[in-house]
Parts: structure tokens; C-alpha cells; sequence
């Protein structure tokens, strides 16, 4: 398989390096390369299979409407640009495309959320309130989260709860912490996932690159993670 990876950041590096070793072909651009999305011209993106993007909101906004017209196959590991989701889905579809997008690609977060679903579910009208704590590296642009903001999402729609607080923090190194607590007047519960490296989110978007090489439409990857 062909993978253009768009972004030279620490994921991308691992997503490269990752890629080349299932055996893939790997072509890596980053901002420099393709300010505006200049790069992704038609004939140099149709020398791939599958796009992989790490890169920022504003860049993956970007380069989702350059390759995505051409009817490429995209996988988004970048957060913070949901507000243009459904444009995005519509170009995929209209442009026979293909678009996996995800908040998190990190196999033990995706567990996380079911649980948590199931957690919420089970404590609705129990009298607890429900409250999320993320920890990122000090250089991420987005908070909170989209992998926070998916937890709420989900706690919301399984236990009723309409008020998630959500508190974030910002520092070092940190690859990424997420605490879910449901506390009553009697009890607390408190579900934790903890990332040791960036390596887990990096081989779930390979994974969901060669899943969706054979593939048409738009997929959520907390849809899909469990069939790769």
C-alpha cells in the first residue's frame, strides 16, 4: 500500500515509521512542503492509496478539501475541526471518497468509551454527577480534548447528565491522561486511561489506513475500531 502521511510532527514520525513496517510504502510531507495545501495537486495525490493526517486543525481543514476533491481516501488523526464534519462528509460522498476520522486512535481509549457508556448507563437516576480531567502535552492546540469531548458525549447520551464539567491542563511532555469520575453523596467511581507513548495511537491509524483501503464512505473510528 501507497500512504502519503501529511504532518512531521512526533505522531506523524510514528506513523511513518509504523507504516513502514507493516511492509507499506511511505511518503511523508510536512507544513513546509505543503503550505496551503499546495502540494496536493490531483496527479501527485492519486499516487496514493490512503492520505494520513496529523497535522492541525487549520492545515487538516485544508488538506481534507484538497485530497478529498480527488476522491482520495483519508484517515484524520487530527482533532479540533469538527465544526467542518459534515462539510467534510458531504465533499467525501459527493467526490467518491473515502474519510475515517477519529478522536482518539488509541485501541485502549476506544475500550474506555464503551465502558464508560455502560458506566453511565447504569448509574442513570443514581444521583451521580459525572465530571471528566485531561492532561495533554504542553504544545497541544486543542482544549479540551476531542477525546475528552467524546467522553462527555457519550456520558451525556447514555446517562442523561447534562452538566460534564470538563477540566483540562496543559504540560510537559504529557502523551495524554483521561479521568472520568461519577461521584454521589455516598460513593465515587473513577475510570482512568493513561497513554505511556504516542506508539498506540499511531499503529491504530495504520490499521485504520489498510481498513479502509478497500473502502467507501465516512466512518467514525470508535465504529469501525473493533473490525480492523
Amino acid at each position: 500500500m501507497r500512504v502519503l502521511v501529511l504532518g512531521h510532527g512526533k505522531t506523524g514520525k510514528l506513523v511513518a515509521q509504523i507504516a513502514a513496517e507493516h511492509g507499506h510504502s511511505v511518503h511523508v510531507l510536512d507544513a513546509k512542503e505543503n503550505p496551503n495545501a499546495q502540494a496536493l495537486t490531483a496527479p501527485f495525490v492519486a499516487g496514493f492509496d490512503v492520505v494520513i493526517d496529523f497535522t492541525t486543525p487549520e492545515a487538516a481543514i485544508q488538506n481534507m478539501r484538497a485530497c478529498l476533491a480527488t476522491g482520495a481516501k483519508m484517515v484524520i488523526g487530527t482533532t479540533g475541526w469538527y465544526d467542518k464534519l459534515a462539510d467534510m462528509k458531504s465533499l467525501a460522498e459527493r467526490r467518491e471518497g473515502s474519510l475515517l476520522y477519529g478522536t482518539n486512535f488509541s485501541v485502549g481509549v476506544q475500550v474506555m468509551l464503551k465502558v464508560a457508556y455502560e458506566m453511565g448507563a447504569a448509574l442513570k437516576d443514581a444521583g451521580f454527577k459525572f465530571s471528566i480531567n485531561e492532561t495533554h502535552h504542553a504544545s497541544k492546540l486543542d482544549a479540551p480534548s476531542g477525546t475528552a469531548l467524546t467522553l462527555c458525549e457519550t456520558i451525556q447520551t447514555s446517562s442523561g447528565a447534562v452538566d460534564v464539567g470538563i477540566t483540562s491542563s496543559r504540560e510537559g511532555d504529557e502523551t495524554g491522561i483521561h479521568i472520568l469520575t461519577a461521584q454521589s453523596d455516598s460513593d465515587r467511581i473513577t475510570l482512568q486511561h493513561e497513554s505511556f507513548s504516542r506508539s498506540g495511537f499511531a499503529e491504530g491509524a495504520v490499521r485504520a489506513a489498510e481498513w479502509l483501503s478497500t473502502r467507501k464512505g465516512t466512518y467514525d473510528f470508535r465504529d469501525i475500531f473493533d473490525k480492523m
